[in-house]
């Protein structure tokens, strides 16, 4: 099986309307740079995207989000979005937020071939509402249902030919549990390399979860909030 393509474009070239999507990241780091531009350029719409959060107004999941392409996002945090909060409050936009640990849970679920979790998170509050709650050992534990997601893409530092990913640091955030999840995880990396030239013991996600890999170009790597110390 050739996993390799050319570029975002090829790797992404059956997302098509109304698909669900797995975008990984955590704010703007760790970005799936690449495959976003290209669905900008495709214009696909009437996506659900399932992530962290929904980028910055200009950059990550944020460029869809001005394009109208996004029809509904499953979030935990969206603070740092002016055009996602206008969406949302106008109507346009349809949000299911989640606990942070919970999202992680539900895409490895998917990715265990699991149907479900029970979590205490949630318990009592809005996030339980219209979902079943079972008592173990006298507490009690909402269900939360695995993703069922079309696609996810993610970004990796390095990978190989046959899908092996290794994440840089605090970029590995939520995209090794959302290669997982995928039906077709598509992976960017900034450098692709040959097999047996990844440390075993160093890779993150097995190529068995990644079904297309490229190598990625021209990676702006924002930094959403720069805090630095006056010069004396």
């Amino acid at each position: 099986m050739n996993k390799v393509f050319n570029n975002a474009d090829e790797a992404i070239r059956d997302i098509d309307d109304g698909a669900t999507l797995l975008v990984g990241g955590f704010g703007i780091c760790g970005l799936p740079e690449n495959c976003i531009a290209a669905l900008v350029k495709k214009g696909v719409k009437d996506l659900t995207c399932i992530s962290n959060n929904a980028g910055v107004d200009d950059f990550g999941i944020g460029l869809m989000l001005h394009k109208h392409q996004v029809k509904k996002m499953i979030s935990s945090y969206v603070g740092e979005n002016a055009e996602f909060e206008r969406q949302l409050l106008s109507g346009e936009l349809e949000v299911e937020l989640i606990p942070q640990g919970t999202l992680a849970t539900r895409c490895m679920a998917a990715g265990y071939g699991l149907p479900a979790i029970f979590t205490p998170a949630g318990i009592g509050t809005e996030v339980a509402i219209g979902k079943e709650i079972r008592n173990f050992n006298g507490k009690d534990y909402l269900m939360e249902m695995a993703f069922d997601a079309d696609f996810a893409i993610v970004k990796a530092w390095k990978g190989d030919s046959m899908g092996n990913l290794v994440y840089r640091s605090t970029a590995r955030n939520f995209n090794p549990v959302m290669a997982m999840a995928g039906k077709i995880t598509i992976a960017e990396v900034e450098e692709l390399v040959e097999p047996g030239e990844l440390d075993p013991d160093h890779i993150h996600t097995p190529g068995i979860y990644v079904h297309r890999v490229f190598k990625g170009v021209n990676y702006e790597k924002r930094i959403e909030q720069r805090t630095v110390r006056k010069q004396n």
